[in-house]
């Protein structure tokens, strides 16, 4: 089987992975992921984008990645307000690297649509070869039912420009929790963009943390079944699988298999560089299984061969990308 990963990020080149949740990572699983913990020291950024590259170009089932950075936080004069200085990679960055790797790289933008000039960006990188765009609107305080988004919307879909819109709980950056809702999809679904749920809506919190790990499906979030249904009901709305693999999200896996009638609708995702543990996880596969694909080294084989066992390889969200592009 070989797919694209329709969910990758690249960091901002200001990054120092200084944040608790970073060195954290860093120090028990970076190797998992193909970084280098003494040239992170020296060169975060180029240590970065290499162990991405050789990821991808070493994998013996992901042919290419979709690949975005983050926009800024900014007002509607434009002024920028906040950058985070992990995922706020800019688009002229994702550019660079894209021209760097065309034969793996589909370079996705990212722009604030609180820039005035949010319009003309999106004709300015549609005609350098972007090809999708990413929202974190959660990030930038954006509420995309606000109908002065209308015409961001409507150009995505007139250029035919698939769009990313994260939905759920967020943990890596500061999130205004209205904007992670499952109704931040209402716009751009409306004006008939290729809308993409980001992370299957899964919401968990840490008051009701018995909850959030829970394998029970009575036990998860409205709207994650809220996604299933929508994806039944809207042909321009997709769902991604990014992320599934951390422990509070890797429970829905045997029920998402079971539910057959939208696999037409889900794309493969992994949400490298967030980190993944196929040992110590919520869902059901025996240790033997767990241990057997934790031995995998590449970062985005051990995120396949783990889906693998949940979606075989004549699975639909192995060659559902092909419908956006």
């Amino acid at each position: 089987m070989q797919t694209v990963d329709m969910h990758v990020h690249l960091l901002n080149p200001s990054v120092r992975f200084d944040r608790f949740y970073d060195k954290l990572a860093l120090k028990f699983i970076g190797k998992k992921f193909g970084i280098d913990y003494n040239m992170i020291k020296l060169d975060p950024y180029k240590a970065y984008k290499q162990a991405l590259v050789n990821g991808v170009r070493e994998s013996n089932h992901i042919s290419h990645v979709a690949l975005f950075g983050v926009d800024s936080k900014v007002d509607f004069s434009g002024k920028e307000i906040h950058r985070d200085k992990t995922v706020c990679a800019m688009n002229e960055d994702v550019y660079d690297i894209y021209m760097e790797n065309k034969d793996i790289i589909i370079p996705f933008f990212s722009i604030n649509p609180q820039r005035p000039d949010a319009l003309d960006l999106i004709d300015k990188y549609s005609e350098l070869g972007f090809k999708g765009a990413k929202f974190l609107q959660n990030y930038w305080g954006v509420d995309t039912r606000d109908k002065k988004y209308s015409k961001y919307f409507q150009k995505l879909s007139d250029k035919k420009i698939p769009l990313i819109v994260h939905i759920g709980s967020e943990s890596s950056v500061h999130s205004v929790k209205s904007c992670e809702s499952i109704e931040m999809l209402d716009a751009p679904i409306y004006h008939g963009v290729s809308t993409i749920a980001a992370h299957m809506a899964i919401d968990y919190s840490a008051l009701r943390i018995h909850k959030a790990l829970s394998k029970k499906p009575r036990n998860f979030n409205s709207e994650y079944y809220t996604l299933l249904e929508l994806l039944e009901v809207h042909p321009n709305l997709f769902a991604d699988i990014s992320a599934l693999l951390t422990p509070v999200r890797a429970k829905v896996l045997p029920h998402l298999a079971k539910e057959s009638n939208i696999h037409h609708k889900l794309l493969f995702a992994t949400d490298f560089p967030v980190p993944f543990d196929t040992i110590f996880n919520s869902y059901d596969l025996s240790y033997k299984k767990r241990i057997e694909l934790n031995k995998i080294k590449n970062p985005f084989d051990r995120y396949a061969k783990s889906i693998l066992e949940y979606f075989p390889t004549n699975s639909d969200i192995y060659t559902n990308w092909q419908k956006l592009f």
